[in-house]
Order: C-alpha cells, then structure tokens, then sequence
C-alpha cells in the first residue's frame, strides 16, 4: 500500500474511533463505526492470501450487521422518545438490541464466532489492532448506556464471555487464535462488570490492552505464530522470550502481575453486591482460562533449556 493510502486508512480508524466516542448522538457514534471499519478492510485484506480475503469478508459482514442493527435500535428509540440523544435510550427493546449489537462489534460471546478466524486470517499487526483500538468505540458507547441496559444481560452475557473464552483457547496451538480467545475472556470481565460499575470496566479493558500491545509486538519481532515457534525463540532473544511468559501470566489474573488486580477489584465489587455465586462462577472460568496461558508459559521457561 502506497504511504498516501496509509496515512487516509489510519487517519480515518482514529478518527473514526474518536467521532463516535465523542458523539452524543446515534446517527454520528453509526458513522464513525462506519468509517473505522471501512478503513480497516483493506489492512485486513493486505496479505494477498484466500485467508485473508476471507477474513476480511467475515469481518465485514459481521460489523454490517452489528451497524443494521444499532440503526434499527436507535431508530425505534427515537421514534419511541423523540429523541437521537446517545443518553436518552430508554426503550427496553432498543437497549437490548444495543447491547447485543456493541457485543457483537467486540466479538463477545455468544456472538464471538468470527473473531478467532478473522485473526488468525491476517497480520500479527493487524490482530493487535483488531484486538485493541477496534474495542474503544463500541465500548465508549456501552459505558454511555450502562444505566439503562438490564444487569442480567450483561452478566450472563459476561460470564458466557469467560466460559467461551477458556474453554475456547484451551484446544489452540496457534498463537493468534488463543490470543483471540484471550480478549473474549478478557471482555467477559469487561461486560460483567459494566453492570455493577463501568469505572472498572474501563480501568478493566485498558489494562487489558496495555498487557496485550506488547505481547503482539514481541510475537511480531520474532514472528512467532505457535506454540511450536515458540519452543525454539529462546535461541534469539531470551528477554522477549521472558517477557512473553510474564505477560501472558499478568493477562490470565495471576497475582502478583498487574492482571490481577481489576479482576480482584471486580471481585470485590460482585461480593460487595452479595452477587457471591457470580464471584465464584467469573473465578472458576478464570482457572479454566489461566491453564492454556500456563501452557504457554510451560513451553517457554521449561521445555527448552536458554542458550547463553
């Protein structure tokens, strides 16, 4: 891609992303979804491989469909208020085709499908950013209407999200893929807790992405994308190696890594609410999904011995 062409694609997902974040009306927060997925195709679709192409195409027409949605769900609130305004989503019928319509933007369960397949059709770099910036906007908006969405959505939505998301990753030797299952899990977390307090959400996701940027960054320096490639990278760099295995420990929760701390918080805030079997249910899928990082860190420290 020629640098012009560049620059008009990133120039369009940031502003796509920062349009509907700052928007505090449907119609602009659907346009700036638009623009920012439009723009992204054509990274997607960049390696000139089936996969790709049908990568790009699955992802395409999930988003459509999440757009023909939001659409159809503002709309019947305005005609139901009155009103276009972002705050103002009062209808219970419009929230929730809302809610499930910034869940499927995401790619959290139950309508996670494409997202697994869509990473592991493209780039290392274009993972990271379907994993990270492509989240702000859809997120930005569910934390706008947090008030209005019904708990038990989010919840069963959420933990949903965390049973997918280790049970998914669990079967995976491609890195992409377990990364995929990784953000599910993570953004069951995420949802579950944007019932209860949507501070914490947030605090949640972007912790969530300041573990995952670097993770992605390292896999693409030593362009290593499975389980067998990363055997065999302690023999070029021995810090990244380390690293890897830090970070993928700190994503799963464990403590004392940084991961750790927005799920004891959310903990905290699932107990403080006397909702006790929710807290127990969010720590059990976390145990499911903490075995697949070990494994990855099991292969890194353990099985190759470092080459000094």
């Amino acid at each position: 891609i020629n640098p012009t062409s560049i620059t008009i694609i990133t120039l369009s997902i940031i502003m796509g992303t920062i349009m509907t974040m700052s928007s505090s009306n449907w119609l602009m927060a659907w346009i700036g979804l638009e623009l920012n997925m439009l723009a992204i195709l054509p990274i997607i679709s960049k390696p000139k491989t089936t996969r790709a192409s049908e990568a790009t195409i699955k992802y395409f027409l999930t988003q459509a469909i999440a757009s023909a949605m939001m659409l159809l769900s503002s709309t019947t609130n305005a005609w139901q208020t009155g009103s276009w305004d972002i705050l103002e989503l009062k209808n219970k019928f419009s929230t929730t085709i809302m809610t499930l319509s910034l869940m499927m933007k995401m790619g959290a369960a139950p309508i996670h499908f494409w997202l697994p397949e869509v990473l592991q059709g493209t780039t290392l770099q274009t993972a990271l950013l379907i994993t990270t910036w492509q989240k702000l906007a859809p997120i930005s908006l569910m934390y706008m209407i947090s008030n209005n969405i019904q708990p038990a959505l989010l919840m069963s939505a959420g933990i949903l999200s965390m049973i997918v998301g280790g049970l998914g990753g669990i079967n995976q030797t491609q890195l992409r893929k377990t990364m995929a299952y990784s953000s599910i899990n993570n953004l069951g977390w995420t949802i579950m807790i944007m019932a209860l307090s949507p501070n914490l959400a947030v605090m949640n996701i972007f912790i969530y992405m300041i573990m995952t940027t670097p993770i992605f960054l390292m896999m693409t320096s030593t362009s290593t994308k499975t389980l067998q490639n990363l055997t065999t990278t302690w023999t070029t760099s021995t810090a990244t190696t380390l690293s890897i295995a830090l970070l993928m420990l700190s994503t799963s929760g464990l403590p004392p890594f940084t991961g750790f701390m927005p799920k004891m918080l959310a903990l905290n805030e699932l107990i403080t609410q006397k909702l006790t079997t929710l807290a127990t249910l969010a720590i059990m899928t976390s145990l499911v999904s903490l075995l697949f990082y070990l494994r990855i860190t099991y292969l890194i420290m353990v099985l190759t011995s470092p080459m000094t």
